[in-house]
């Protein structure tokens, strides 16, 4: 404390010659400037408390029917942040027990003040709540950045125990902040490798940084998030902080992204391959088609025929691989996205019912339109529908289809128990001219994505291998609803 220092001193005594006295005390400290106010009220001290109105006070234990250590706990309890010295007639250790419990930064009996007592309890006071305030001041600041993180901040033990979380992980992964507190960090991670690397992470190398790893929500759904965390030492007990990151969306723009450019460098291979074997193939067809007007013997002719059919199937490959090389040209009506799936499942319940597979579906109560050229879409569904029929096996095999509406998106689930796809060949399913199937050309998945595209839809596949595989296709809703049209597509149903 300096001259220069005006600290404000109230005094909440109901003894007036008790407040001479102490304030004589305090007007004799050297070097120090002091604005001091008496208060004998109750009612009136606490309000000048939750107004912070004064830097200090200095408090009676005995203020008529109620007692300093009730002023004490009522201030404290509505919010007061300065420091509060609790004074008294004579010593009584109970009394400086529960004062200091209760937030009393210290405890004076006024026999025995003096005035060096009093410059150390004042400055010692003083200093505490400066520290204290910036203490408090710290806390706010960084107890708001952890609430209202868009990513989810976390604290765990040693054992990664869930400590204390924000209400984010609610917002991200659907558990309550309550729940997640009853959990495991590594209850969230959904491959037991990724578990034992965080927990080795942990204890080996006291941190991790910018780990990739799936979570799975409490829904069930998978998302791709960052993971950073420190093991950090306290006084009393060490703890892990840290954060996650979701990236799903990014991963899935990444993806479409990529598969776009996958698509178009085919497209271009494509087109390229069909000029140059266009033109030597015209030629022979001109070639055979004279010899052919030529008289020749039987068997002339018949090698002749078979040149000519075979330069035909060629041309019409290259035709098609042209026709999926490049962007779908569609018409776009707005149509019930129930219906469309009703008509895919008609053209592959044959399928079904000879290879004796289970099928269950599952819509939402209320339509949900689209804009969609059906036929394209039913050709690029029923591809997706046909494929998890051929994956699975007889009898044991089980078909899901369900559509759920998600706000301004409708979600459409195609679920099968077939044989799955590996990990290596999940990035490559909608690659032009893959294909693990025998006589299959690999142009199928890769036009369902063509047209998928052109309806702003996406896609998603995950698959467990010799468990089954699940094609999530989200459809953009179109809100406008057309009541005509509605009624012919159900006549028509």
């Amino acid at each position: 404390m300096t001259a220069q220092d005006e600290i404000r001193i109230l005094i909440v005594d109901d003894d007036q010659d008790d407040f001479i006295i102490t304030s004589e005390y305090i007007r004799h400290i050297p070097n120090t400037n002091f604005q001091l106010d008496w208060c004998p009220k109750y009612d009136e001290a606490l309000q000048h408390m939750n107004n912070g109105n004064f830097d200090l006070y200095f408090v009676d234990y005995r203020l008529g029917a109620k007692s300093g250590v009730d002023l004490l706990k009522q201030a404290l309890n509505a919010g007061c942040e300065e420091p509060i010295i609790l004074l008294t007639g004579k010593g009584n250790y109970a009394v400086d027990i529960e004062a200091m419990q209760f937030g009393a930064v210290d405890y004076l009996i006024k026999t025995e003040l003096t005035i060096e007592k009093m410059e150390r309890s004042i400055r010692y006071a003083i200093e505490r709540s400066t520290t204290m305030k910036a203490l408090k001041a710290n806390e706010r600041k960084y107890r708001s950045i952890f609430e209202k993180s868009k990513d989810i901040v976390f604290i765990t033990d040693e054992q990664l125990n869930v400590k204390d979380i924000n209400e984010t992980v609610f917002h991200m992964l659907g558990y309550p902040k309550d729940e997640m507190l009853q959990m495991n960090l590594c209850d969230l991670i959904d491959q037991a490798q990724h578990k034992k690397f965080l927990q080795h992470a942990i204890q080996s190398r006291k941190e991790i940084n910018d780990w990739e790893v799936t979570i799975h929500t409490k829904s069930g759904d998978m998302k791709s998030c960052i993971l950073s965390a420190t093991y950090e030492r306290s006084y009393n007990s060490n703890y892990i902080q840290g954060i996650i990151h979701d990236v799903t969306n990014l991963r899935k723009a990444e993806r479409v992204t990529l598969q776009a450019e996958k698509l178009a460098a085919a497209g271009r291979l494509v087109r390229t391959l069909a000029h140059e074997v266009r033109n030597p193939l015209n030629n022979i067809t001109l070639s055979v088609e004279n010899l052919l007007q030529e008289k020749n013997d039987e068997s002339t002719q018949l090698y002749l025929e078979m040149i000519m059919r075979n330069s035909k199937r060629i041309s019409d490959l290259i035709s098609e691989l042209l026709n999926t090389s490049k962007p779908t040209e569609i018409r776009l009506d707005e149509y019930i996205l129930q219906t469309i799936l009703d008509d895919v499942i008609s053209s592959a319940i044959d399928r079904l019912t000879l290879k004796r597979i289970k099928l269950q579906v599952s819509y939402p109560d209320e339509f949900l339109h689209v804009k969609a050229d059906k036929e394209k879409l039913k050709i690029a569904l029923l591809n997706i529908v046909i494929n998890a029929i051929e994956a699975m096996d007889e009898v044991e095999g089980n078909l899901n289809i369900s559509l759920t509406n998600s706000g301004n998106q409708s979600v459409l689930r195609i679920v099968d128990n077939g044989c799955g796809i590996s990990e290596e060949n999940i990035s490559r399913l909608f690659e032009p001219y893959f294909t693990q199937k025998r006589n299959g050309v690999g142009l199928g998945l890769a036009f369902t994505l063509n047209i998928l595209q052109a309806h702003k839809a996406s896609i998603e596949v995950s698959s467990v291998f010799g468990k089954g595989t699940t094609f999530m296709i989200t459809f953009p809703l179109y809100n406008e609803n057309s009541v005509p049209a509605i009624e012919e597509q159900m006549h028509q149903a």
